[in-house]
C-alpha cells in the first residue's frame, strides 16, 4: 500500500512538472494566433483569430521558408561535423597514450571556460582577411572545434568502453580507424546523439555571428531574419507575428529532439557489452 502511494505521488509530481514544462510552448502557440493588442492587454490559453494577420505580417518582413532553409544549411552540416570530429578526438584522448596528452586535455577544459564573444573581433578580422565574409563556411567549419562536446564524450567513452574489446580487434588485425568506425563509434552513439541535440539547437539558434558575418538578406538565417520583426517601429502590433515566427522556428528543433531521443533509447542496449 505504501509503495502504491509513493508511486502515485511521484506520478503526480512528474505530471505537474511536465505541465509546467509544456506551458511555455502552449502559450507560444496560442499567442501566435492572437493579435499584438490582445497579447499586451490580456492573458489566456485559448486560441485567437489573428493567425492569418500574423502570417501576413511575417511574410511582409521576410521569406520564412528561406530563413528555415538557410538555418538548415548551417545547422545540419555543423552538427554532423561537430559530432564526428568530437567523437574522434574524444576517442584519441580516452584510448591512446602520448606526450602532451594532459596538456591537450587541460587546454580543452580551459577553452570551455572562455566565452566565445571574447574572440569575436579577432574572428571577424580573420574571416575578413580570408575573404570569407557573407559565406556559410565560417559558420560551419569552426563548429568542429567543440571543447564541451569533446570533454563530455571523453568522459562518456571512458565509462562505457571496455579496453579488452579494442585489444581483441587489434589481435584480429583490425586497423585503428576501422576499430573506431565499427566498434567504438556505435558504442558512443547514445552520447553523440545527446550532444548532437544541443549542437543542433545551438547552431540553429545562433544569432550574433551570422548577423555579423552575413551581409546578403537572401543568406540570412532565420534568427537574423526574425530580428527584423523586433527592430520594426510597431513592435506591439508585431507581437503575434513574432510568436508565430518563433513557433515555426521551433518545429525543426522538436523534430531533431524526437529523432535523437528515440535513437538514444534504442541505442542503450546496442551500446552495452555483455559480460
Amino acid at each position: 500500500m505504501a509503495t502504491k502511494i509513493k508511486k502515485s505521488v511521484l506520478y503526480l509530481v512528474l505530471s505537474f512538472l511536465a505541465v509546467i514544462c509544456m506551458l511555455p510552448f502552449l502559450l507560444m502557440i496560442v499567442n501566435a494566433t492572437r493579435s499584438g493588442r490582445e497579447i499586451m492587454t490580456s492573458f489566456t490559453l485559448l486560441p485567437g483569430k489573428s493567425l492569418k494577420e500574423n502570417w501576413d505580417a511575417v511574410w511582409g518582413y521576410f521569406n520564412l521558408f528561406l530563413g528555415l532553409w538557410n538555418s538548415f544549411k548551417v545547422a545540419l552540416p555543423a552538427t554532423i561535423l561537430t559530432s564526428y570530429f568530437s567523437a574522434l578526438t574524444a576517442y584519441a584522448l580516452a584510448v591512446y597514450k602520448f606526450k602532451g596528452k594532459s596538456v591537450v586535455f587541460y587546454t580543452i577544459v580551459i577553452f570551455m571556460m572562455i566565452p566565445g564573444q571574447l574572440s569575436l573581433i579577432g574572428f571577424y578580422n580573420l574571416i575578413s582577411a580570408m575573404k570569407l565574409m557573407d559565406s556559410y563556411i565560417p559558420l560551419i567549419i569552426p563548429a568542429i572545434a567543440a571543447p564541451g562536446t569533446v570533454f563530455f564524450l571523453k568522459q562518456y567513452l571512458e565509462s562505457v568502453l571496455p579496453m579488452a574489446l579494442l585489444e581483441a580487434a587489434r589481435i584480429d588485425g583490425a586497423k585503428e580507424i576501422g576499430i573506431f568506425h565499427k566498434i567504438v563509434f556505435p558504442i558512443m552513439i547514445p552520447g553523440v546523439a545527446t550532444m548532437a541535440i544541443g549542437g543542433f539547437i545551438g547552431n540553429w539558434n545562433s544569432y550574433l555571428v551570422p548577423m555579423i558575418l552575413l551581409n546578403s538578406p537572401k543568406k540570412f538565417t532565420l534568427p537574423v531574419m526574425m530580428a527584423s520583426l523586433n527592430a520594426s517601429q510597431d513592435i506591439a502590433t508585431n507581437q503575434g507575428a513574432t510568436y508565430l515566427a518563433v513557433a515555426v522556428s521551433v518545429i525543426p528543433i522538436l523534430i531533431v529532439f524526437c529523432f535523437c531521443s528515440k535513437y538514444i533509447i534504442s541505442s542503450i542496449s546496442a551500446g552495452s557489452v555483455k559480460e
